[in-house]
């Protein structure tokens, strides 16, 4: 019987690259000199996990790199080798190949196997290096070859139960790596097979018995079989010195298994051949199949969420029931109040179990910060800058969508802190600051969003260069006034740089507007404070879910829009005497000490039958990307959680508007896009985006 093991590949892929995460965590906290076994044993588990996996599911690429990179970690945890910091950096390397590797696999691709070759090289170099340290090689009859002296022979019993083949286990992948440790003779035991009509295809009636010469531990031999472990008889016995087979072959090549009712032949093939079938069949559907995205579309969920999301709809359903309970009979008034009572419980239920469910595509921030131990050390040493990470609400939980989104924005503002924002050592001792600069990524929930902060302790931005590049590449004026924080928020333009040197790691300002626009995709909002000398914070401010919104329910003529509650600052009745008219026709309130660009929604929209005096509507005022804007609006209605659904997906892109939602009325009612609706307005000009209110010329 055949399983298909394709099923299983995603789980497997999952956690490898967990495994990977654990490898790479757990290598940033070795020390050479002073090695801990426990995180050794740790690392040790996880590539030895990866290596079992991929070789049941027959990704040898993965399986045979993973075992040299074992043999390293192998000697190191008995102490036959010492760590070295070469080692470490070979390792961390070895992640990156990993991950390389099995995303090609992910993706149904061949792997490109230039690094892992390379890599394999520097193993072997330093595994040769060593007198008396194993050098991992795979094909057995060069081991005999090179040391037939420590040669043992031991007699493997392997009787699997019948249920193993739905374990998801096959014997023929565990024999091929059997085969793969020595010169591998097998004998299959047919003796518990039953009469066909009797025999369940899901169910093992075979076992087996092997004899292996080996020059390979007992303990490495079990590792073969430590995936089945509960799921089969296992006994081995040394045998010593060399086994000496017999003229007539012990191994059945062909097992005919006949019945009355008929016959069926089960081959028992060398077992490698079966191996590269699993390769053939991903390679085969390679060029059928569009790659994959690499990224996980699926999510490990704890069992408290799952168990809360079973109470809530327990609860949902007893209030189901309840109501059609009271549906029945007569229609009286104890009835109807109880109708009442019963739909404000099904509302309260409603809304839990909304929320019970938006929690499962929470996750804790530190899937994302994980990442920049690595990065830090990685470039720093590039840099030689002396770095200390510090990691603060690593347990702040954030939607799957949006985490994965926000992830490469804060690899790029990490670098230009490191980059550009710290500086070396020398200078720091020159500047009275420890010569060990500090990074500090801190996440924290605020009102209804997640705020992410990346500080430095470095030299903090350069405001009157940046001021001096922006009149050089005309964005500002000789005659504009303005402050420090406007001109720092100049970094966000366009192409616009102050570093003299361009770098490979990054460049404060190259690359920052799509840092920002990125982050605006995510309804987001990013905004800078540095002090020259002290450091630099981004601030970062991101909604929870990109799934729901709480929005603001307005009126333009027969139409109602909504408003995203977090970009609403204020609204009002327009006191038309502080309104002046400006160039463009576009009107500006004068709101305590700054002016207001007013936008007419309906005019932006084209509908008719709207409000148009501004005495008479009422003005929202709604930020986005630190500008203002106040939108006319006929009324407001209530506030309410809506469900975004895509317009673009469903329709096409329509500017000025994010989404649409479907109201409890059965109407559709469309997003505004703030930052979109200030574009489509006209009020931004390209490279001049914080500068166009100012300019207005209001007085």
């Amino acid at each position: 019987m055949s399983i298909d093991l394709s099923q299983f590949f995603e789980v497997f892929f999952e956690e490898s690259f967990e495994g990977l995460d654990t490898m790479e965590s757990e290598l940033l906290n070795l020390q050479p000199g002073d090695l801990d076994s426990e995180t050794i044993n740790t690392i040790f588990r996880a590539a030895h996990s990866i290596k079992g996996g991929s070789g049941t599911f027959g990704f040898s690429s993965v399986a045979d790199f993973t075992h040299v990179l074992e043999t390293l970690l192998d000697q190191i945890r008995d102490g036959r080798r010492t760590l070295e910091p070469e080692h470490v950096n070979l390792l961390l390397q070895s992640v990156d190949c990993l991950r390389l590797l099995l995303s090609g696999l992910q993706a149904e691709q061949d792997p490109d196997l230039t690094q892992s070759v390379a890599l394999r090289k520097e193993f072997e170099r330093i595994l040769d290096n060593s007198s008396g340290a194993v050098v991992a090689k795979p094909a057995a009859v060069q081991v005999i070859a090179d040391s037939p002296v420590s040669i043992d022979t031991l007699q493997i019993s392997f009787k699997p139960f019948h249920h193993l083949f739905k374990t998801g286990n096959e014997p023929l992948f565990m024999i091929s790596e059997l085969s793969e440790l020595g010169s591998l003779d097998v004998t299959a035991n047919i003796e518990d097979l039953p009469n066909i009509h009797d025999m369940q295809p899901d169910d093992c009636y075979l076992s087996w018995t092997f004899f292996l010469e080996t020059t390979e531990s007992e303990q490495r031999v079990k590792e073969v079989f430590e995936w089945v472990e509960d799921d089969a008889e296992l006994a081995i016995t040394v045998c010593g010195g060399l086994f000496e087979l017999d003229d007539e072959p012990a191994i059945l090549p062909v097992l005919e298994v006949k019945s009355e009712g008929g016959s069926f032949d089960k081959t028992t093939k060398e077992p490698p051949s079966s191996l590269p079938k699993v390769e053939s069949e991903a390679s085969s559907s390679k060029n059928s199949a569009p790659a994959k995205a690499a990224e996980s579309t699926s999510i490990r969920v704890s069992i408290d969420k799952v168990d809360s999301l079973i109470n809530m709809v327990g609860e949902l359903v007893i209030t189901q029931a309840m109501l059609t309970q009271l549906g029945e009979g007569e229609i009286t008034d104890n009835k109807i109040m109880a109708l009442q009572e019963g739909l404000a419980q099904l509302a309260h239920n409603t809304r839990d179990l909304q929320e019970s469910v938006m929690r499962i595509r929470m996750l804790p921030i530190s899937f994302v910060f994980s990442r920049f131990p690595r990065l830090v050390r990685d470039t720093s040493q590039k840099l030689g800058k002396q770095v200390e990470l510090k990691l603060l609400g690593e347990q702040t939980e954030l939607d799957k969508t949006v985490m994965e989104k926000i992830s490469d924005p804060m690899v790029h503002l990490v670098r230009n802190s490191l980059d550009h924002g710290l500086e070396t050592p020398d200078v720091r001792i020159k500047a009275g600051k420890n010569p060990v600069g500090k990074v500090t990524l801190n996440s924290f929930h605020q009102g209804g969003n997640i705020v992410i902060e990346i500080m430095d302790d470095g030299n903090g931005l350069n405001t009157q260069k940046i001021r001096s590049k922006a009149l050089q590449s005309g964005l500002i004026n000789e005659t504009d006034e303005l402050t420090d924080d406007q001109i720092n928020e100049l970094i966000f333009m366009p192409g616009f740089s102050t570093a003299d040197e361009v770098s490979d790691i990054s460049g404060r300002g190259v690359g920052m507007d799509v840092v920002r626009r990125n982050i605006l995709s995510l309804n987001g909002s990013i905004e800078v404070t540095s002090e020259q000398g002290v450091g630099s914070t981004f601030t970062i401010r991101l909604p929870l879910t990109l799934a729901i919104l709480d929005g603001q329910l307005v009126t333009i003529g027969q139409h109602t829009y909504i408003i995203p509650l977090i970009s609403i600052v204020e609204s009002l009745q327009v006191d038309t005497s502080k309104v002046n008219s400006v160039g463009g026709g576009l009107d500006v309130l004068r709101l305590r000490d700054e002016y207001v660009p007013i936008l007419r929604l309906y005019q932006i929209f084209n509908h008719t039958g709207a409000i148009e005096e501004l005495d008479k509507g009422l003005l929202v005022v709604v930020e986005s990307d630190n500008q203002k804007v106040g939108l006319l609006v006929d009324d407001l209605l209530a506030q309410q959680q809506v469900v975004i659904k895509s317009l673009e997906a469903n329709y096409q892109k329509v500017e000025g508007v994010s989404g649409a939602t479907i109201l409890g009325d059965g109407r559709v009612s469309l997003i505004v896009d703030i930052t979109g609706l200030i574009k489509l307005a006209g009020l931004k000009k390209a490279g001049r985006q914080e500068l166009a209110i100012d300019a207005l010329g209001v007085n």
